[in-house]
């Protein structure tokens, strides 16, 4: 595993991108992997760690409603095990139950103090609309070590109202697990660095690492401080671990 790691004075705490790799509908794998992850994470002092977009069932759409799953499922006790062990919150991407026939595109947030979160993508994306309902939430805030994280999933950061409305709500963390192409990435990127610039946030991007659901992902993780500046990016695809902490 890759780590690209910076400081900065603009980062309030050590938060981190998973660039995982993950296995086709196999989530007890997904979870092995994504432990690797957190341990890494835990001896960089990572306090909120996040993953990519559906990173624990990978991108298959027409398998979500058979990998349903939710923070208290038994396949995750070993990342809620290690969200108390390293006092570290950890946002995974799977499917989740929307109380209807197709699940949510969702990010499960584990936290150390066991008040876990599901935040479910608000803007679906192509044929995601087939398979998936959309959320009814755009923001999903969360507080922890004294800071302010809203959740994004892909597509919504292709929208500049979703930013917005997490910086109107408070937030100074905008993270985001997401599946992306080289060039959806070149044209995504900007915006990226534009919602940290002009809502004075950090903005966390974790991309896939490798091919998932047919789409080749270019990974190039990275996090942007509040000015707008890329501090740490994957320097491809393949799993790393990007962190940005305060100088």
């Amino acid at each position: 595993m890759d780590i690209a790691q910076a400081a900065s004075k603009s980062i309030a705490f050590a938060i981190a991108a998973a660039q995982s790799t993950s296995v086709p509908l196999d989530v007890a794998a997904n979870v092995q992997n994504h432990l690797r992850f957190v341990e890494a994470a835990a001896q960089h002092g990572v306090q909120w760690l996040v993953f990519p977009e559906l990173s624990l069932t990978g991108y298959e759409l027409a398998a979500m409603p058979d990998l349903v799953l939710h923070a208290d499922h038994a396949l995750l006790a070993p990342l809620r095990e290690a969200a108390q062990r390293t006092g570290m919150a950890i946002t995974v991407g799977a499917p989740v139950d929307s109380g209807s026939a197709l699940p949510f595109v969702g990010a499960i947030t584990l936290r150390p103090d066991g008040q876990h979160y599901v935040y479910a993508k608000y803007h679906l994306h192509g044929s995601e609309t087939r398979f998936a309902t959309a959320g009814s939430a755009q923001v999903g805030l969360q507080a922890w070590a004294g800071q302010q994280i809203a959740s994004a999933i892909c597509a919504d950061t292709n929208y500049p109202s979703h930013a917005a409305q997490a910086a109107a709500a408070g937030a100074c963390v905008y993270a985001a697990g997401i599946l992306t192409s080289a060039n959806g990435y070149a044209a995504e990127a900007p915006l990226w660095a534009r919602y940290a610039r002009e809502h004075a946030m950090t903005v966390v991007i974790a991309n896939h690492g490798g091919p998932s659901g047919g789409y080749l992902s270019a990974g190039r993780s990275g996090i942007w401080d509040s000015q707008g500046e890329l501090l740490a990016v994957a320097r491809g695809t393949g799993d790393c671990l990007v962190i940005a902490s305060r100088d």
